[in-house]
Order: structure tokens, then sequence, then C-alpha cells
């Protein structure tokens, strides 16, 4: 089956500004160094994998999406993104589009239901996902041979090594998260239960519906606690359903795409020339104007 290797871009965009000096500039004197960061990886990307169809996704807004409207808080703990950091995002859009990896943003959404729609809509049609990102989110997107790469860490994984790394099958991270609470996202779950313990709910009882079926079942699963454990739940019912829907990838965001409008057939030479890149990038670049021969997967 074709491969469509879906970019979480924004989570490359941070590492990059965050990892490469802050001494590096554009030749108008910008800050570049995530645009450097990123543009290398997008490079080795492209030179490794030869990709047949690909597609980046950024987030639009770096504070706001239809979650706030559920919760309000949803990432207000996060700081406002520095002015140099924002500019630097369009450059990073504008190069993948230059490199012709297909990029999408949406004032609404954020990037993880963008990649969620585009495998909603591919995955009729015969595609496996690669997702790439360091974010757990996106585990619960993985079904049948899809695979979840953070290259930074070196870490790949699929359906079958999720439950060794969270504790759960990918379709249960909403579940997980909607218990546990995420303090990155600030959405938060329900007081009194970590990972582990919400973990153990589920192999148990399933999902969040089946735990608040069973309520009465949980002193049988060894819990310690269980009585507090079964308060704690009842108490905050509301707040564990409205985590997980915090939590759940919006897989119908208002994006319609043709498979073949995510094909990568190499760079746009003008469009490269015309981008503000630091010089061994802008050179590395130039020369994925052709891509090789397509590779299987």
């Amino acid at each position: 089956m074709p491969t469509l290797h879906l970019i979480d871009a924004s989570v490359f965009v941070f590492r990059a500004y965050f990892s490469v000096s802050d001494r590096v500039r554009d030749p108008k004197g910008a800050p570049a160094n995530a645009v450097l960061g990123f543009g290398t990886f997008l490079c080795e990307l492209l030179e490794q994998r030869n990709p047949q169809y690909i597609a980046a996704a950024f987030d639009e807004s770096l504070s706001q999406s239809f979650r706030n409207e559920l919760y309000p808080p949803y990432k207000a703990n996060r700081p406002e993104a520095p002015l140099e950091l924002i500019y630097q995002f369009r450059v990073c859009r504008e190069l993948c589009a230059a490199l012709g990896i297909a990029p999408f943003a949406s004032p609404t959404h954020e990037a993880d239901d963008l990649i969620g729609t585009l495998a909603e809509q591919a995955r009729p049609r015969g595609f496996d996902m690669l997702y790439l990102s360091a974010d757990k989110d996106l585990a619960q997107l993985i079904r049948g041979q899809d695979r979840l790469w953070d290259p930074g860490r070196g870490r790949m994984l699929d359906a079958a090594t999720v439950p060794g790394e969270f504790g759960v099958r990918p379709e249960q991270m909403i579940d997980l998260l909607g218990l546990a609470g995420d303090a990155v996202d600030n959405i938060p779950g329900v007081p009194g239960i970590g990972r582990k313990t919400a973990a153990t709910l589920l192999a148990n009882l399933d999902d969040l519906d089946g735990i608040y079926a069973g309520l009465a079942r949980i002193p049988e699963l060894g819990l310690r606690g269980a009585a507090r454990l079964q308060r704690l739940l009842s108490e905050h019912r509301e707040q564990a359903y409205l985590s997980r829907r915090l939590a759940t990838i919006d897989c119908a965001a208002p994006l319609t795409v043709a498979p073949d409008a995510l094909s990568w057939r190499g760079a746009d030479p003008d469009a490269l020339e015309a981008l503000p890149l630091p010089a061994g990038l802008k050179r590395r670049a130039m020369r994925l104007i052709v891509p090789p021969l397509p590779l299987d997967g």
C-alpha cells in the first residue's frame, strides 16, 4: 500500500527554534534558526525517504482553536510565541510549499486535526499513514499498518508497540487523557487520577463509558483507595468527558484534498530562490528540484 507521510510541522519548527543557535540569520539579517533547523529536517526526510505522498500541517494560531470555545483555559498555560518565531513560522510554511510539500493550516483547527482529517480521507483509498511528530496525542490515529515516528528521538510506534509506551491501545488514548488529563495542553482530567491508575481502569473496563457503567466494579480491580477513586470519578464525570473531548483529534475538519494534491514531484526552484533562506539550506534544497524514482512505502 502507498504511504502518506503526514508532518506535524509545528512540533519540528519549535524544536528547531530552541535547539539551533539564535545567531543564525537569513540574507536579510532576520532570525533564521527555526527555518534552518526545520528546513534541514525536511531536506533529510525528502533525501532519505523519497516519499511519494507527503503533507505538512501547521498550527495557524499558536494559542487558539475551537477547543477554547469548549474550555477557555485550554493551552492557556503556554507563553506567547516571540515575534521572531511567528515570522519564521510563515517562512517555514512557504518553504514546505517551495519544496513540493503541501502545507495546511486552519484558523479554527489545530495541526493534529488537519492530520487526522487528511488520514481519514486517504485511508479509504488504500493509504497507510506515517505520522511524523513528537506529540503522543497522534497515537490515537494509528490504525492497521500506520506508524508514529519521532525522528529526533528515533522512536517508531505502531499499533503493537503503543501499549508498551503508553499502557493503552491507540483507540484508548483519548480515554487515558480524559482520566489523567494533560498538563502540556492544560487538559484537567479527573483530579487524583494519574496515568497508571487510568491505564488500569481502561485495561479492565475498556473506555470512559465502560468505566462509568462499571463504577460498582472498581473495588474488584485491586486498586488502592477504591472508594476514593469511585468518589472522584463520580464527582468529576462531566470534567472527564470534557477532557476526552479536548483530547480527541477532529478527523472531520473543513478540509477536502485529493490524494494527487499530496504527491511529491520535487521542489520549485523559483519559489526557493524567492525565499530568504540561509545560503547552505538554499543550496541543499535546490538539489531536490527533481525527485529520484519513487520508493515503496
